[in-house]
């Protein structure tokens, strides 16, 4: 069998294309294994760890007109919060047993973030209050209300 310069030339191309080829693969591969570690400069700062800023997280806060009143007698409480829609509901909660029951009394939030909501207090004694986000954990501060 006789061979041509041009079949030699094509086989030739042929084994260094597939050189080319296997080098290249290899060379990604080996790439995307090793990660160079940046050299340190003057100038770069350390990124900090991404924890929530204030603006980002939800929050209310709540003042009770009074903070003592007979059986029977209706408290205002008022407030704002940071971090919920205009038109999301609120309730008011009180403890009892160590859980925060729900009273009827509702809101939404209105224009401005802020919100008012009324309750009539009917069981004598301490009663410790606060505003709730509906269908979140965002929670007011507890009001302590003594009623006599």
């Amino acid at each position: 069998m006789h061979t041509t310069q041009r079949q030699i030339s094509r086989a030739l191309a042929a084994g260094a294309l597939s050189v080319a080829l296997l080098s290249a693969g290899t060379a990604g591969a080996l790439a995307t294994e090793a990660k160079p570690t940046p050299a340190p400069s003057m100038s770069a700062k350390p990124k900090p760890k991404p924890t929530p800023s204030p603006s980002t997280m939800a929050s209310i806060s709540v003042k009770a007109n009074t903070t003592s009143v007979h059986v029977g007698d209706s408290v205002t409480f008022t407030g704002r919060t940071k971090g919920l829609r205009v038109g999301w509901p609120l309730v008011l909660q009180h403890q009892k047993g160590g859980k925060w029951i729900p009273l009827k009394a509702t809101t939404k939030i209105k224009n401005g973030s802020s919100y008012s909501l009324t309750a009539k207090i009917n069981s004598p004694g301490t009663e410790h209050l606060r505003v709730s986000a509906v269908g979140k954990k965002v929670y007011s501060p507890t009001v302590t209300v003594k009623v006599s």
